[in-house]
């Protein structure tokens, strides 16, 4: 027996509509994905078979394979029409479209994660329909988080946190890159979080933003890039630190100094009503001004929800209007070839007054015994 919309689900297809109305968007086209998760709280297993969620202005319903059917019913009463191998999807589809008041949709808004034929498939169904993505729609929703996003966020934050904390617990002298971030991976497990990601960049590897932790060792002198993050909960963490073998490299102490400027600037300049891109340009002065423009190569932030990497982009381009509520990184750093990198990382929630912390570590450079 399937159970009816949850509360959250009702009123997020609710708002949804209010922003297709005020889009004149017709149809919204989800895939299997994090757009569908948010929305109604699932996904079915995605593959190359056509599997869509389908909103319309009024009625909702889901194009669905027949071999998902039955494990998906399970989890929503949203109406499925149903297609087999043998068959084809386009009839079920057209009656999809029927059924939700869509068949003649002017204005297609379509999932951008998509699969390329699902979506000309929708478009083949629906000619002379223009089309947009989901950036004034529901992706514009997804990047205000309610607080029980937040929560999950925080809590994740906090198990980043104590992964670092053993991280820099068990820096040693000729410890290889790949067995430090083996320490981060395991804590992460211990705690029921799924691992991400565990860039952990000694010496000259650390001017590698995204570098993959290998068997270099590490030594005296090295200052080291950890950045790290799991999922637990449906939601992700993501944390950069600094640590240091012994003494640090010459001329560590001025760099680090400027990128803890760079992230103090960008977090006094986001606010409500802020965009992204000055953000991104406050952070980037910083840099620029103490004559290291050239070794900040990445943009300043990303968003993060359900998804690690969402918008909004904290970028030099991105017009974004930021708002209370968004989630998104402040991620300064100065790469310098041959020599170390040093990339400081916080989560922030945007409240009316500016930016809350998720993580509670220091952005302290961590000395490790020699």
């Amino acid at each position: 027996m399937t159970e009816p919309f949850s509360n959250q689900t009702a009123d997020r297809l609710a708002r949804l509509r209010e922003a297709m109305k005020a889009e004149a968007a017709d149809l919204v086209a989800i895939a299997p994905g994090s757009h569908m998760d948010w929305l109604v709280g699932f996904h079915p297993h995605p593959d190359e078979r056509p599997c869509l969620l389908l909103v319309g202005a009024e009625e909702e319903a889901f194009l669905m394979p027949v071999l998902n059917a039955e494990g998906t019913r399970e989890h929503t009463d949203i109406a499925f029409h149903t297609w087999s191998d043998d068959r084809g999807p386009k009839a079920a589809l057209d009656d999809a479209l029927a059924a939700i008041g869509a068949e003649g949709a002017k204005t297609v808004v379509l999932d951008e994660t998509m699969r390329a034929d699902f979506a000309l498939l929708v478009l083949d169904a629906l000619p002379g329909a223009t089309h947009a993505f989901t950036d004034r729609t529901l992706g514009r929703l997804r990047m205000v988080k309610d607080e029980g996003e937040v929560a999950k966020l925080k809590m994740n934050a906090e198990i980043a946190d104590r992964a670092m904390q053993k991280a820099f617990a068990a820096i040693r002298p000729g410890m290889a890159e790949k067995d430090l971030a083996q320490v981060v991976k395991d804590h992460f497990a211990s705690e029921g979080a799924v691992p991400s990601f565990w860039i952990v960049g000694g010496g000259q590897n650390g001017a590698f933003p995204h570098h993959q932790s290998g068997d270099r060792p590490l030594a005296e002198g090295d200052a080291i890039v950890i950045d790290i993050g799991a999922r637990k909960a449906g939601f992700p963490s993501d944390i950069t630190r600094m640590a240091v073998v012994g003494r640090p490299p010459e001329g560590y102490g001025q760099i680090h100094t400027i990128v803890e400027k760079a992230v103090q600037a960008a977090m006094k300049a986001a606010r409500p009503g802020v965009k992204a891109k000055e953000v991104d340009a406050a952070a980037r002065t910083v840099i620029a001004d103490a004559g290291y423009g050239e070794y900040f190569v990445h943009r300043t932030g990303h968003g993060m929800g359900i998804d690690g990497h969402e918008p909004p982009y904290i970028t030099a381009t991105a017009d974004t209007v930021l708002e209370e509520g968004m989630v998104f990184s402040i991620e300064p750093g100065i790469y310098l070839p041959g020599r170390f990198g040093i990339r400081l990382e916080e989560i922030v929630v945007l409240r009316a007054d500016g930016p809350e912390i998720l993580s509670d570590l220091p952005r302290d450079l961590h000395v490790a015994k020699a």
